[in-house]
């Protein structure tokens, strides 16, 4: 009978250090970006619109500033996103604890991604699959980019790489692609449409919104003109 052979302890180690140099090196880039993102004249791109041009997709986005953004919609975003964007430091805690409450309560958990987390996967990350696994890393470089970022930035990175429709990046293109209008020109209906569409852009077309779609807008439509304090960290 054939002995079997024992692990070469020199070649598992010699494994174990090259795995955790590509783990360092990957954690690095984000790192490294988010300085490279600072600046007002860098635009950007997320994995998606990466995964566009490797697999010659193509997609439409046309980089604004946020001053070239109509107010309305940056705050209808928010009102319907994140309430709570310009107080917290990356991560909403309250609605972290309510999620892990309810999954340790076997309940339905609600989503508790803020914008910075959502600006944090699409520039860094991946969507699907192995979703927790991403959350795991979504969470400390959240609160990393709030830190070295301000809001207004990372309002105007979010605007600028967010998906409104198949192919169609960023607020710029989402407005004239929509509405045919410029950013600057939204309304406040359509600024409200555009919001709320964001979760589910490839199955809700705000241009098009069935009376789901028109009743939220209408609530967030609302809760924009009253957003006051809520949205004072983009002034």
């Amino acid at each position: 009978m054939a002995r079997r052979r024992r692990p070469n302890r020199a070649g598992v180690k010699r494994i174990a250090r090259r795995c955790l140099v590509v783990a360092l090196v990957l954690a690095a880039i984000p790192v490294v970006l988010t300085f490279l993102y600072l600046p007002s004249f860098v635009h950007p791109i997320s994995t998606l619109m990466l995964k566009d041009l490797v697999t010659f997709s193509g997609y439409d986005r046309r980089w604004v500033s946020i001053d070239d953004v109509a107010p309305v919609l940056a705050h209808s975003v928010i009102m319907s996103e994140d309430g709570q964007f310009c107080f917290h430091r990356g991560v909403d805690l309250g609605e972290l604890r309510g999620v892990v409450d309810d999954a340790l309560a076997g309940e339905a958990t609600r989503g508790a991604s803020t914008i910075t987390m959502q600006t944090v996967k699409n520039l860094f990350l991946w969507s699907r699959p192995l979703g927790s696994v991403r959350k795991v890393v979504e969470l400390p470089l959240a609160i990393y980019f709030d830190a070295v970022m301000s809001k207004r930035r990372i309002m105007e990175i979010y605007l600028n790489i967010a998906e409104w429709g198949p192919g169609i990046y960023g607020i710029e293109a989402a407005a004239q692609h929509h509405f045919g209008v410029s950013a600057k020109q939204l309304s406040r209906r359509q600024a409200a449409l555009l919001a709320v569409s964001l979760p589910n852009p490839i199955a809700r077309n705000p241009a098009k919104p069935g009376p789901g779609l028109r009743r939220l807008a209408s609530l967030i439509e609302r809760r924009a003109s009253r957003s006051g304090a809520y949205v004072g960290c983009l002034d």
